[in-house]
């Protein structure tokens, strides 16, 4: 037999050897009484499961910006992101303008943004937002100006003849009703 074999591997490790200081030990052990706990189900039903944790920020430097952020609704985008933002609901925001130097005005302010985002390093997702053209801008909002105006004088010309035809109804089964009344006025007055 050679010597490593006599060795018993008992002998190579020895629980006994190994120290652990106070405080890793009232862990070990509270670790061990809370997965007990968990086997037994204690943690089962509490109040609040499944509902997300309000952990406090005590140690956020900046707690009191993320809760004014929050509490205000303002979103800190990089301005890559922001100005697709802004270019894509422009034409929603031109069409509430009911002037053409409004909205002259509003597109040039848009381009600036953009150039000014241009000449920044960037910060976050690469700028793709390209500066409007006016021109197009603002026949492309006249258009859709014509179009709504073009859309609501049909819609109330539709709504003047359909009030006719019920107007002409209502008369119809006026005149109708006031014959009957008479007929049977007259029938009930023949002996």
């Amino acid at each position: 037999m050679t010597e490593s074999e006599s060795v018993p591997p008992i002998a190579f490790f020895n629980p006994a050897a190994i120290v652990f200081d106070t405080e890793t030990m009232i862990a070990l052990i509270a670790d061990m009484q809370i997965r007990k706990a968990i086997e037994r189900g204690e943690f089962d039903d509490l109040p609040g499961s499944g509902m997300p944790l309000d952990l406090s920020d005590h140690h956020d430097p900046d707690w009191w910006l993320k809760r004014l952020a929050k509490r205000e609704g303002l979103v800190m985008l990089p301005p890559s992101i922001q100005l697709r933002k802004e270019d894509a609901a422009l034409d929603e925001q031109l069409d509430q303008l009911s002037s053409e130097a409004a909205v002259l005005r509003e597109v040039e302010q848009f381009n600036e943004r953009v150039i000014r985002a241009r000449y920044q390093p960037p910060a976050g997702p690469p700028l793709t937002t390209m500066p409007r053209d006016v021109e197009a801008t603002v026949t492309a909002w006249a258009d859709r100006r014509a179009a709504r105006a073009e859309k609501a004088r049909k819609s109330a010309e539709e709504q003047a003849r359909s009030r006719q035809e019920a107007n002409r109804k209502d008369r119809k089964r006026r005149r109708l009703f006031r014959e009957r009344t008479r007929r049977s006025s007259r029938h009930d007055a023949e002996p």
